[in-house]
């Protein structure tokens, strides 16, 4: 909860500075809560400023730092000024996690080329360009790490989730071809394959599906062996393990957290 926030001294991310697209709400929110808990400096990026400044503020009352960027990442100039204020006022770039994402859930016939579009621009496009810009900067560091979010739906296909399905698969594969590229310059790359995850994201599929949020709830439990859906948090916690150093020898893997939703597949 945001009145528990506060900052730990020794943390596994003590020093760092990460920059968290998408930090406003979700699996975002969470994370930057968490990473700032655990130590590091966030810049939280995000179109939503109301409630991307407020999670910046929980940080900061928790005796942490932490600055907001609004961005559209799927604009390389928004991107760079990111990454510029990023470095400009919390001082480098550790960490990059790309976690911006939206679904449109609709067969390839339904979807159109306008939702296609702005699907694969946010889903993978932003990836792209903030790793394209971030990794120089890293490198002249001597390193980083960048986490990536896909989805269970990345490495599966999932119905009436053409576009989704298709830019998650390209994040997963992005991902291993960059761990390839810039392993040499100590730079580690991965990603996280969450399963259903309470978001407003979900909860705005429901109403894609046109289905009442308690029966879509119970749906997508039935679909994991832990028959729930996971909380923002935990999909964090997979994120902090993924940046910090306890998965130092980690690198262009696809970490799923699904609750076992693909175990019987």
């Amino acid at each position: 909860m945001m009145q528990d926030f506060e900052r730990k001294s020794g943390g596994a991310l003590n020093g760092k500075v990460v920059l968290i697209t998408g930090g406003a709400s979700g699996i975002g929110r969470a994370t930057a809560l968490l990473f700032a808990r655990e130590g590091a400096a966030v810049a939280v990026v995000d179109v939503n400023e109301p409630d991307g400044k407020a999670v910046v503020r929980t940080i900061i009352d928790g005796r942490g730092r932490a600055i907001f960027v609004r961005g559209d990442v799927t604009r390389a100039a928004d991107c760079q000024l990111a990454l510029r204020q990023t470095v400009e006022q919390l001082g480098k770039l550790d960490i990059l996690f790309n976690n911006v994402g939206i679904i449109r859930r609709a067969t390839v016939v339904e979807t159109t080329e306008e939702e296609w579009d702005r699907v694969m621009a946010t889903n993978v496009k932003s990836v792209f360009l903030l790793s394209k810009y971030a990794i120089p900067i890293m490198a002249e560091a001597g390193g980083g790490v960048i986490v990536n979010t896909a989805s269970n739906w990345g490495l599966v296909g999932g119905q009436d989730a053409a576009a989704y399905c298709a830019s998650k698969g390209a994040v997963v594969l992005l991902t291993k071809a960059m761990a390839v590229d810039h392993a040499a310059q100590n730079i580690r790359v991965n990603c996280i394959c969450p399963g259903d995850t309470d978001t407003a994201m979900l909860r705005n599929e429901a109403q894609q599906l046109g289905k009442p949020w308690k029966k879509f709830l119970a749906e997508s439990s039935r679909a994991h062996l832990l028959q729930r859906v996971g909380r923002p948090e935990e999909i964090a916690q997979a994120a902090l393990y993924l940046a910090s150093g306890a998965s130092s020898f980690v690198t262009g893997t696809a970490l799923v957290v699904d609750g076992g939703g693909l175990a019987g597949l």
